[in-house]
């Protein structure tokens, strides 16, 4: 099939040349091209440029986007959305006075989570988690990485796997899995850590191995959870069996994960509401991202991200959900975007670059996704009739999106 896209008002995130990333004062440019055509066949984007260069296309499906912009589908890099029930209980203790390390001491938190899945069919797991899949994809998420962490044990764990590699099979967006079975320790694991941490690398990781089910391996870096010394020593079991590291680290505390990170050339480090001048030091001349999660931020009411001493240490930034049950019930990421303009200072060109370019490269997409090139995938957004693309986090809240088209495909 063929879509004609013309008359754009603006098709932004423009690069002719393949660029795989953005740093520092290079987040601040956004390449566009006003009154504009894009060609998409198949699924590739295949030509654009200014419609006083068009040229007579002809196409299966025209659209006149007059008034609209156009530009990439987001990348979400950093998920959960592959969890069964909810956890609004939490969210009225937390209103209550209840802190979110209060609430999981008293068994609430992941372990609630994990605890609920455990009872839920894997079947039942798919068709929760399908809901939230078409959601986003109708919010504008044209690839997302999507974890596992709510099992902690060998089957469940397989079980969220299987359910994430269904869904890449069976939806049109880019899906990478990650497996996080070191999310947590298990109640029954809490006073034998090292049985867990050895139940993780001899039993969980041959397994998901074998079934091919993960592209990375992640790890809850964090006082309370796993310290350097465990996380180290799971990265490196995971590399050997083929997984890229990434790391939760520095949502409460800052001790050195981010050096961790680095040296294992973790593909990214996410949260970093807690950062210091060494993290940043460390983080330079590496292929490391750091990814922001500010929607966590705003729903625990924690720091945000300090994405301006980030972006002026001339680092890259990825925006990203972290869409899960208990700290961020949303996959929204227009809401990330306008978040990170209002709460984090970033400029809307800041943003859009974090949640698209950057985005892909945090989950090691930016090759085939993350802006408009030829030869890219074709994962587009055609705004409704709005001034310009600062009105996308301005007007946060509103439902700024007409047409999401995803490899191609016309999302309904």
């Amino acid at each position: 099939m063929s879509i004609l896209i013309t008359n754009i008002k603006n098709l932004i995130q423009v690069r002719d040349q393949n660029v795989l990333k953005v740093f520092g004062k290079d987040m601040q440019q956004l390449p566009s091209i006003k009154n504009a055509f894009l060609l998409i066949k198949n699924d590739k984007i295949v030509d654009y440029g200014s419609m006083d260069n068009f040229k007579d296309y002809a196409a299966d499906k025209i659209i006149d986007a007059t008034g609209k912009i156009v530009l990439p589908t987001w990348c979400d890099s950093h998920t959960h959305i592959v969890y069964a029930g909810n956890r609004e209980q939490e969210f009225v203790d937390r209103i209550n006075g209840l802190s979110y390390t209060e609430i999981a001491s008293r068994g609430g938190g992941i372990l609630n989570s994990a605890k609920t899945l455990q009872n839920t069919t894997e079947e039942d797991l798919y068709k929760q988690s399908i809901e939230r899949i078409k959601n986003v994809m109708r919010l504008g998420t044209g690839a997302l990485e999507i974890k596992s962490g709510y099992g902690l044990s060998v089957e469940s764990e397989l079980k969220i796997l299987r359910v994430i590699k269904r869904i890449k099979s069976e939806f049109p967006l880019e899906v990478k899995a990650t497996f996080l079975g070191a999310h947590a320790f298990p109640e029954a694991y809490l006073n034998n850590k090292k049985a867990y941490i050895d139940l993780i690398i001899n039993e969980m990781l041959p397994k998901v191995a074998n079934e091919n089910l993960a592209d990375f391996i992640d790890v809850f870096c964090e006082e309370g959870y796993f310290s350097i010394e465990n996380t180290e020593t799971i990265l490196s079991a995971g590399k050997e069996y083929g997984l890229t590291p990434k790391i939760h680290v520095n949502q409460f505390n800052a001790f050195g994960g981010v050096a961790l990170g680095v040296k294992h050339n973790a593909l990214s480090v996410d949260h970093l509401e807690e950062l210091n001048q060494e993290d940043i030091d460390v983080l330079k001349d590496s292929k490391t991202i750091p990814v922001a999660l500010p929607s966590c931020s705003f729903f625990l009411s924690i720091p945000y991200t300090p994405a301006r001493k980030i972006i002026d240490a001339g680092l890259p930034l990825a925006l990203a959900t972290d869409y899960n049950p208990g700290s961020t019930p949303s996959g929204n990421m227009n809401f990330v975007v306008s978040t990170a303009c209002i709460k984090m200072k970033m400029t809307p060109e800041e943003a859009i670059n974090a949640a698209t370019i950057n985005g892909a490269y945090a989950m090691g997409v930016s090759e085939e996704y993350g802006s408009i090139t030829k030869g890219k995938k074709a994962n587009i957004i055609i705004t409704k009739q709005i001034p310009s693309y600062n009105y996308l986090p301005y007007s946060f809240g509103e439902n700024n999106i007409d047409t999401v088209i995803i490899n191609g495909e016309i999302i309904e």
